[in-house]
């Protein structure tokens, strides 16, 4: 697998996990080779007129992993470094995220390169408004169900439904899922994912009689799905310990106030200069002294440099792909339990089934 410092391919990364699982599994070599290739790929350039006046063409990507459980499922995320590859792994991921659930969707994603927090509401909306013209072609409501992912949300699905509809000349809002309520959303769709996390990591203490009482609990990423997370895990009994978000972020070893801490970032845009926490960066809060790790943030962040350094017992995947091959083999010889991202983040998914329903 191609490597810079550790850094994995991810669509290396997920081929790989299929060819150890498929092994083991002794599964048929015909459907092995099937499987470890999407379907379809689709790249489209979206010209775009910015707020100057001057034109600028975004590329994007839409990947089709799997068709044969049913129409292709898989959110959209919007960042400056997405690449055809970490698209095609995150699709091969729905796939098997979408059949552990025993949900009725094939594994699809997508993604342009852009950076979405110099944009303006205005630009954005036109991007995903001429996105979503050059993906008619594979997407509709039995073929290909977006969904909300990184920096990405309720409005962008909103733009999305709304182009579709207009295009195909009535209301479709079932093209997508993660809707604002006003067009047949679901209460729980934001929390989802991270109530899901929190789920998994509640059975896993249950089954093996551990309590979650003052549990330290450290959580990179502080969006969507570490945000909820960390709210929802300190409800629950636990101490969260640190967050961070792509700036930075906090640590306090006696626990952080959670909701003081989505306070100040409603106010700063960022957790750090929390005033009762004191600064950690992204990699140190990785290795941080604590009970369980939630990756909540973006791929490739347990690697072979640092997996050795890990001093959380649970890793509970709230992004995907946080972990890498190789730094699984070491946290499974050191004994942590690595709760994977297909079963650890699905709750989204499965919340947005039954919306599209």
């Amino acid at each position: 697998m191609s490597s810079v410092l550790g850094k994995v391919n991810a669509f290396d990364m997920a081929q790989h996990q299929l060819d150890v699982v498929a092994q083991r599994l002794g599964l048929d070599a015909s459907i092995h080779e099937r499987l470890r290739y999407p379907r379809r790929s689709l790249s489209i350039s979206i010209p775009v007129t910015m707020d100057d006046g001057k034109v600028r063409v975004f590329q994007g990507y839409r990947v089709h992993h799997n068709l044969f459980r049913g129409p292709a499922k898989g959110g959209i995320r919007y960042q400056e470094d997405v690449s055809l590859d970490e698209v095609s792994a995150l699709a091969m991921w729905m796939t098997w995220k979408c059949a552990l659930m025993e949900i009725p969707f094939g594994g699809a994603k997508g993604g342009v390169v852009c950076t979405p927090r110099d944009m303006s509401v205005g630009e954005l909306e036109r991007m995903t408004r001429r996105m979503t013209s050059e993906l008619m072609i594979i997407i509709g409501p039995n073929k290909d169900i977006p969904a909300p992912d990184m920096n990405t949300n309720a409005q962008t699905m909103a733009w999305i439904m709304d182009t579709y509809s207009m295009n195909v000349g009535h209301s479709v809002p079932s093209v997508v899922t993660g809707k604002p309520l006003a067009l047949g959303g679901s209460k729980g769709r934001e929390d989802a994912t991270g109530r899901g996390c929190v789920f998994v990591v509640l059975e896993l203490l249950k089954r093996t009689n551990r309590s979650i009482d003052g549990l330290r609990v450290a959580i990179q990423g502080f969006g969507n799905v570490g945000g909820a997370a960390a709210r929802l895990i300190q409800q629950a009994g636990a101490m969260v310990v640190a967050v961070s978000d792509c700036r930075g972020g906090i640590y306090q070893s006696n626990g952080l106030d959670i909701q003081a801490v989505i306070d100040h970032v409603k106010e700063a845009g960022q957790v750090s200069g929390f005033a009762q926490a004191g600064p950690v960066t992204n990699d140190e809060l990785l290795e941080l002294d604590c009970d369980v790790l939630i990756p909540a943030a973006l791929g490739n962040q347990i690697t072979s440099e640092n997996a050795a350094r890990i001093r959380a017992n649970i890793v509970a995947e709230g992004a995907n792909g946080p972990t890498t091959p190789e730094a699984d083999r070491i946290l499974q010889e050191r004994g942590v339990v690595v709760i994977p991202d297909v079963l650890a983040n699905a709750g989204g998914v499965t919340v947005s089934y039954f919306e599209w329903v």
